[in-house]
């Protein structure tokens, strides 16, 4: 985000596996920082907009608005589209607002609450915990297909890990985490390459350790995901 001080936080939701998160700001002269791919989907309220971040297949770059406070919730990988009622990959690589994907009346009461809370974040988390009820609890093979490939398993042994094969495996992904288990895979390992290399750890271990052939192609995919070099990309900057 544009500004010249940036104060961020995030807290754990009640929502299974959701993050919290805050970002205020008071200035108009910083860098953008770009928001990296991570394989989840948020929910936002700025400046008296609800919009909703679909998953990215690469670095999203926002544009300086003046907001000065921004207030979210991060769902876990596949578990917005039962929040939102909308299949994942209608929103890859996409920022829409909430009055686009909801009947206009409700969009614009949770707007109207947002703008007139003191604590905005309380009442995302009320709304997304109502939802969630009404969802029911997440398909727990969602989950399992985030930890298996997280944890550097092929596409095959997770579709065989969970019981379908791997044509099923790409459809339900599509409507899950808005691209295939290909994607998701990439996008998990260059979050744990980040992981790492933020820790210290130099860049070629990095790489062996997060799952990559080797430096080259570490860095080759980071470039790829983020438009940016690693080293760039390990500066400091707000979340």
């Amino acid at each position: 985000m544009s500004y010249e001080t940036v104060e961020y936080a995030e807290r754990p939701s009640r929502v299974a596996g959701a993050v919290l998160w805050t970002r205020t700001a008071g200035g108009s002269d910083a860098p953008v920082y770009p928001v990296l791919p991570d394989g989840c989907m948020d929910l936002l309220w700025s400046g008296g907009r609800l919009l909703v971040a679909g998953p990215d297949t690469r670095a999203y770059r926002p544009e300086p608005d003046g907001a000065a406070r921004y207030v979210g919730i991060r769902f876990y990988p596949g578990t917005a589209p039962a929040f939102l009622g909308v299949p994942a990959h209608e929103l890859r690589d996409r920022r829409v607002d909430l009055a686009d994907l909801w009947p206009s009346a409700e969009a614009r009461r949770l707007t109207e609450r947002m703008d007139a809370a003191g604590d905005p974040a309380a009442v995302l988390e009320s709304v997304a915990l109502a939802r969630a009820d009404g969802a029911g609890p997440p398909d727990p093979l969602l989950a399992h297909v985030v930890k298996a490939l997280d944890a550097g398993r092929s596409i095959a042994s997770t579709a065989a890990e969970v019981g379908i094969n791997a044509r099923l495996l790409h459809r339900r992904s599509l409507a899950a985490f808005g691209y295939g288990p290909k994607t998701l895979a990439r996008v998990l390992r260059l979050q744990r390459a980040l992981a790492l290399a933020r820790s210290g750890l130099a860049f070629a271990e990095t790489a062996v350790v997060s799952g990559f052939a080797d430096q080259a192609h570490l860095a080759r995919d980071v470039k790829e995901l983020t438009g940016m070099p690693l080293g760039e990309l390990l500066s400091p900057r707000p979340h």
